[in-house]
């Protein structure tokens, strides 16, 4: 057997649903490997896109996602959705198919170490250098990006590495492999304890649910302890949502660049499970919370744990395990529920929400992103995949589905990154053969990859886009209109994207009337190739 073998058993090991990839110099040896195994490979036509199908596999499945590329610039364009998952903490190995390692450094054709440059964005990154040890660096790279905060791990595999011949009983192997994020860890009782009493003397609490506390397999503790305690939950704005039915506590989503319900303001204890400390939850600091107000953080990740600012009570542990543990103490002591405080968080919502809709009334005649995202509602159903690439159109989102936040509905990611969406779509059909998908893009972020809907159409993935068409950067022009009175180089020409898809081997519905929204959508569902429904729309947004 040679090294690029080793590496393919112990990717089918862990599970590795498929591989996304773009051919290219210094792959060969391990394209072989995969021919022989057996391993399903997606390939694609930019390196980009590759990277995004691994993290969204990531997030979406809470696994490794798995992507390879060939060096030098390619490995360039890959680092995209790496720097994506970095942001985000989501799990994924990049794969780089290198010059071989006696040359490196010789001047040859795309000669360039590509460890230092991704090193800065990885939670573990290495040249694949001894041929016997590739499963025990495999390993290493698995454990690094399941472990504490997931994260995206690197290995370089050079080609006369991996075409190096070895004998598989010499080659060290981890008795467990996986490819799962698997937290664990429980809090001591007397910090339990000290997190019930913050909660007995708190009058306005508010529950900060993170990507943490999905990665964690948070959903079901989440669910009791909003129905136990009561206590107004939100997730902050692109982080992993585990809110998977409605609930009159879950307040939707915080930090949106388009505003939200003052709730943050004005809680006296900020319980922060899973969650970063950043821009979305105003850095905990005055003015965007009380002076007054208590912190708890719960991580997994002691070193990001006491990230930024100290909270007044830094918990490291699972976050789904600790906030059980907090659910049985409070059951215990029969700790007060806020009733007040959740009817004005409530009531608060519901006004935000009612505001952002009558921004219809405002606007000229025709279909707008509230009709948009309304339509999508009318579609989906509970085992809906929705994936939401572009700034505008997202805080549409964002504003406007708050009554739950489960985990198969994939935003862009801390990042703010635009797209993404067509590669996350294609992984989302790759690891879920049985479920829809819904695809809902501005039409700038759609055309970031949009030569990518030949390839998911020739490899039978299948799902469905719609494209809020406003023909800008529609939330980056509301911001300079405001600052500057005018848009600055965020204006783009009209653009036939259905002609285009069906030029790829789509189909393509476009749809000037939002009446036939609904109905074009639940066609584009039934159909068996990706299908792209382009609506025009007034250009609008919730703060208006």
């Amino acid at each position: 057997m040679i090294v690029a073998d080793i590496l393919v058993e112990e990717l089918q090991a862990r599970n590795v649903p498929f591989v996304a990839t773009l051919n290219g110099h210094g792959l060969d040896p391990f394209y072989l490997a995969c021919q022989r195994a057996g391993m399903r490979m997606i390939d694609v036509r930019n390196e980009q896109t590759a990277s995004y199908m691994a993290e969204v596999t990531g997030r979406l499945t809470r696994s490794v996602g798995v992507c390879a590329v060939s060096g030098g610039v390619a490995h360039a364009n890959a680092i995209s959705g790496v720097v994506n998952a970095w942001f985000d903490g989501a799990p994924m190995l990049l794969i780089t198919g290198t010059t071989p390692q006696s040359h490196l450094g010789w001047g040859n054709f795309q000669d360039l170490n590509p460890v230092p440059l991704a090193a800065p964005v990885c939670k573990y990154a290495r040249l694949i250098d001894v041929p016997h040890r590739v499963a025990h660096i495999v390993h290493e790279a698995f454990a690094a990006a399941t472990s504490g905060r997931p994260g995206p791990v690197h290995l370089a595999l050079p080609m006369d590495i991996a075409a190096a011949e070895v004998e598989p009983d010499q080659v060290p192997r981890a008795r467990v492999r996986s490819s799962e994020v698997r937290l664990l860890g429980a809090a001591s009782s007397d910090v339990v304890q000290e997190v019930a009493d913050l909660l007995t003397q708190a009058e306005q609490p508010l529950l900060v649910a993170g990507s943490g506390l999905y990665y964690s397999r948070g959903e079901q503790v989440v669910t009791r302890f909003m129905n136990q305690q009561r206590i107004p939950t939100v997730v902050p704005v692109w982080d992993r949502g585990c809110i998977t039915t409605s609930n009159e506590a879950f307040m939707g989503v915080l930090g949106a660049i388009t505003g939200g319900p003052r709730l943050l303001e004005d809680a006296d204890l900020i319980l922060m499970v899973g969650a970063e400390f950043d821009y979305r939850v105003g850095q905990c600091t005055p003015p965007n919370v009380r002076r007054d107000a208590k912190v708890v953080r719960i991580h997994a990740d002691s070193a990001r744990l006491r990230h930024g600012l100290e909270a007044d009570l830094s918990i490291a542990g699972a976050p789904a395990v600790v906030l059980n543990q907090l659910a049985d103490v409070c059951q215990q002591r029969d700790i007060p529920r806020p009733d007040a405080w959740l009817a004005e968080a409530r009531r608060r919502t519901d006004q935000y929400r009612q505001r952002c809709l009558n921004v219809a009334e405002k606007l000229p005649t025709g279909t707008s992103g509230i009709d948009v995202v309304l339509a999508i509602q009318e579609v989906m159903t509970e085992e809906t995949i929705l994936a939401i690439d572009g700034g505008n159109i997202g805080q549409w989102f964002h504003q406007l589905m708050s009554d739950r936040y489960p985990g198969h509905w994939l935003t862009c990611g801390a990042s703010g990154v635009v797209g993404w969406g067509i590669g996350g779509a294609m992984a989302a059909r790759a690891v879920t053969a049985d479920r829809p998908v819904i695809l809902l893009s501005g039409d700038g972020a759609f055309t970031f990859t949009i030569a990518e809907l030949e390839c998911a159409a020739r490899q039978k993935l299948p799902f469905v886009a719609l494209i809020a068409d406003d023909q800008q950067w529609g939330i980056t022009v509301t911001g300079q209109q405001r600052q500057h009175g005018r848009p600055l180089y965020s204006m783009l020409g009209p653009t036939r994207l259905d002609r285009v898809a069906t030029g790829l081997g789509c189909h393509g519905i476009y749809v000037e009337h939002k009446d036939d929204l609904v109905g074009a959508l639940r066609s584009a569902l039934a159909a068996d190739a990706p299908t792209i429904v382009q609506v025009p729309i007034v250009p609008s947004n919730p703060a208006d």
